[in-house]
């Protein structure tokens, strides 16, 4: 798997950034949609720790895209690009959240409790039962395995969906362990939410009503730390805005504001 991909033509100013971790792909419809007017990167995460992924962006960022950037961050991508601003400021020009994960331990409690009540029972059962083959040592396709909890979850996730078909070019369970185990300490240790202080750039976070991430764990939290931040609450939209039938076209045109 190449480490990048380029929609539109150069300069490349924007970069969309997956979730996951470990869903390389996951983002191309954003990164489509806006190379009808922007030359976008859509870096393809390849690292097995936070550090890593955090490295290996901010490698293809100097490489390839012409500096300063915006970065449209998606769900764990809005988190990675959030510690690369903190981390590496000078590279990034604004910095769009999309369906944030949150940024304090306490806000993350209930989130799965809130997917499983959207779920039929059906679902339910097939989620436990995808689960307990994750937990067999013999088991030999996690991936597909992850793939599948994945479908499941963006189901939940979503309020009124064109489409639950993905773009995910491979599901990386192993990635998504170990870079998440690194995240969850991360955030608990309070480290992630202190980068907020040296981000510099302007922060724009979008966040749907329907997101099972509670809008607070993102808004309440970021607003006191950030110089510059707002936040931007879509109606009748879950996770991934541009999946939704009533909130997408609002979304682009947020995204297109935002990048004037």
């Amino acid at each position: 798997m190449d480490s990048v991909r380029a929609y539109g033509a150069a300069p490349y100013r924007v970069a969309v950034i997956h979730g996951g971790p470990g869903a390389p792909g996951s983002v191309a419809p954003v990164a489509r949609e806006l190379a009808r007017e922007y030359g976008v990167l859509e870096p393809l995460q390849t690292a097995d720790s936070l550090d890593g992924q955090v490295e290996e962006l901010r490698a293809v960022l100097e490489e390839y895209a012409t500096l300063p950037v915006t970065l449209i961050g998606s769900s764990w991508g809005a988190m990675l690009a959030f510690i690369v601003a903190g981390r590496y400021p000078a590279l990034v020009r604004k910095l769009i959240l999309v369906g944030s994960g949150v940024y304090r331990e306490e806000y993350a409690a209930h989130i799965d409790d809130v997917r499983m009540a959207r779920l039929s029972e059906a679902d339910k059962q097939r989620i436990a039962a995808l689960g307990a083959r994750l937990a067999d040592p013999t088991e030999q396709d996690r991936n597909g395995i992850m793939a599948q909890l994945g479908e499941l979850f963006t189901r939940s996730d979503t309020y009124d969906p064109i489409t639950l078909e993905s773009e995910l070019v491979e599901a990386q369970f192993e990635i998504n362990q170990r870079v998440w185990a690194d995240a969850v300490q991360f955030r608990r240790s309070g480290e992630l939410l202190a980068l907020g202080h040296n981000i510099t750039c302007p922060v724009v976070a979008i966040h749907g009503d329907y997101d099972p991430h509670p809008p607070e764990g993102i808004r309440d939290v970021l607003a006191p730390v950030l110089k510059d931040f707002r936040f931007i609450l879509l109606a009748h939209c879950g996770h991934e805005p541009w999946r939704e039938r009533q909130a997408r076209d609002a979304f682009f045109a947020l995204l297109r504001q935002e990048l004037a």
